[in-house]
């Protein structure tokens, strides 16, 4: 398995070099090959051990380490905290083996020098895993931070807003491993004809316990490789996604703009409720992303789909008061879904303060492209009702001719005009839905 954690460490250290994100930087090393199944699932059981539990694997370190490991020349730290992944969390790897594998792997690394700490550190916890420092309980704040690696400043945020209970929920949700959901593309295939052929191909494929037209899929491997997927029967889109068209409530023959609209999860609900039949503009200021919602669109047999690169805080005079529907994704802190990118939240908090201003200056340009009677519906996938709540209430007290609008979702009965998905509440990521009507 020397492969698997060798893999693990390149994940980790572009993660930590390059700023890539864990599940990209996951995805390029397999892609790579050279390594079998079993090699494959235990670098991806590290990386994403590592990375949902960083917090607590360093506290747990830091009892037998003598130095600070953010003061440990680079890869030592991520090589202790892949060793005590295995020691703590992976039943199926003997300490002996986590020991002895990440003391090679210092060596192969280059900090031969340093093999001697990694013993050392490593042997100790396992001969002391029965007896670990206890978590500061007293501190709330701290011990939830601690307990679920999540950042201080964002366990504070959430606490006020969900209560301790339901915010260590929340917490856990995030450290857990969200199905796979794909939904259906009804102008290829139906519901219950693509269960059979998932589950002829080795793909266990049940109905979204709350959400129609979306499947929940295990033993899938890679999607890309099944026919079902290259034939453009499904696309993998997570349930709470799936609800904007919903609440969107597009018809055939409608003209709608999706103003962020890359990688085209949006734009592809929304042209499977409009039948194919209608206008969907699908922008993005970067012009390389396009090419993934073309290819999509292509894949999914979808020909009322044109793209276009731009600016969505620049008005477009061309495209004022022309669209029945405009779509505002707007770019956010993903807070939401943290369980698909565990990374996500060692975030800096003063990263995400000035997101609520570019959130603001796309809602308000968006609206500028909706017809009279016609639908503004704005998105994040995250729950701060700083990037939420409060940009669209700041923008409704700012436009008259605005107004939220009551929407339905099937087995959640009717919203006031907006609704926050939880993990924890609804088996979905992180999301935030809100619909206003311009007045005719």
């Amino acid at each position: 398995m020397s492969a698997a954690r060798e893999t693990a460490l390149r994940v980790l250290n572009a993660c930590r070099v390059n700023g890539a994100w864990a599940d990209a930087a996951l995805r390029s090393q397999l892609d790579r090959g050279g390594l079998s199944a079993a090699d494959a699932a235990l670098c991806s059981r590290l990386v994403y051990g590592v990375m949902q539990n960083r917090l607590l694997l360093d506290f747990y370190l830091g009892a037998f380490c003598t130095q600070k490991l953010d003061h440990l020349q680079p890869p030592l730290a991520d090589i202790l905290r892949l060793g005590a992944c295995q020691i703590l969390l992976l039943d199926k790897v003997p300490d002996h083996a986590a020991v002895h594998e990440s003391v090679e792997l210092a060596k192969r690394s280059g900090r031969g020098a340093a093999a001697g700490l990694v013993n050392a550190v490593l042997r100790a916890l396992a001969q002391n895993k029965g007896s670990l420092p206890p978590l500061p309980e007293r501190d709330e704040v701290r011990y939830l931070s601690l307990r679920y690696s999540h950042p201080k400043w964002l366990v504070k945020r959430i606490l006020p807003i969900l209560g301790r209970e339901e915010t260590e929920s929340f917490l856990a949700a995030d450290n857990s491993i969200p199905p796979l959901t794909v939904q259906v593309n009804p102008l290829r295939t139906t519901e219950a004809d693509l269960i059979a052929e998932l589950m002829a191909s080795g793909v266990t494929a049940a109905p979204h316990p709350w959400i129609p037209g979306c499947l929940e899929l295990s033993g899938a491997g890679d999607v890309a490789a099944l026919p079902a997927f290259r034939e453009g029967k499904l696309l993998v889109q997570d349930g709470a996604a799936h609800l904007v068209s919903l609440a969107a409530a597009v018809r055939p023959g409608q003209s709608v703009l999706d103003l962020c609209a890359a990688p085209g999860g949006k734009s592809f609900g929304a042209a499977f409720a409009m039948e194919d039949r209608g206008s969907i503009l699908s922008c993005d200021v970067h012009e390389n992303k396009l090419r993934r919602i073309q290819d999509g669109a292509a894949r999914l047999g979808l020909t009322c789909i044109q793209t276009a690169v731009m600016d969505g805080r620049v008005f477009r005079e061309e495209l004022a008061s022309r669209f029945d529907t405009v779509l505002v994704d707007a770019p956010c802190s993903g807070l939401g879904i943290i369980r698909k990118k565990p990374d996500i939240r060692y975030k800096r908090a003063d990263d995400l303060f000035s997101l609520p201003v570019l959130q603001s200056q796309l809602l308000e340009n968006a609206a500028r492209y909706v017809r009279p009677g016609g639908v503004l519906v704005y998105s994040t996938c995250t729950v701060l009702p700083e990037e939420n709540q409060q940009v669209t209430a700041s923008f409704l007290a700012g436009s008259a001719d605005f107004s939220k609008e009551a929407f339905s979702l099937p087995g959640r009965g009717e919203t006031d005009g907006e609704l926050t998905l939880w993990p924890q509440r609804h088996g979905t990521d992180g999301f935030y839905i809100c619909r206003m009507r311009r007045d005719d």
